[in-house]
């Protein structure tokens, strides 16, 4: 199963979400993470090649499971009654979450690419 998600470096490959967030967040504050693919190499969006969604999880340190903070869909492609392509609308696969948490731990990224599947990536905060 773990070869379901494809990671690598975002600064050379196209579909892994990269996470945007301090590395040190105040206790009680509101960690707002934006969450973006294709961030140094744009990906196409188009209507035969896009990024469907991005989801983001927070596992908190010394717990089992994590907690989904939210999912992002991305609906407009170019489709058209006219076609593939051919309306002037294109959402970009960027999205921002916001959340609170007592705990330290760790951020998971997930996004879907219609033409080459599933990709996650991983980012720690700490909570002082």
């Amino acid at each position: 199963m773990s070869d379901l998600w494809q990671t690598a470096d975002w600064k050379a490959e196209k579909h892994v979400p990269v996470i945007e967030v301090p590395d040190v967040i105040k206790k009680g504050e509101i960690v707002k993470v934006t969450v973006t693919v294709g961030k140094e190499i744009p990906h196409p969006n188009t209507t035969e090649h896009h990024i469907r969604w991005i989801q983001l999880f927070f596992l908190p340190d010394g717990e089992k499971f994590p907690y989904e903070i939210g999912i992002a869909y991305f609906n407009a492609h170019g489709e058209s009654v006219k076609g593939p392509n051919q309306s002037t609308v294109f959402t970009e696969p960027i999205a921002l979450f916001a959340f609170k948490t007592e705990k330290s731990g760790k951020l998971i990224a997930h996004s879907y690419c219609n033409i080459h599947g599933l990709w996650k990536s991983e980012k720690s905060i700490r909570i002082e």
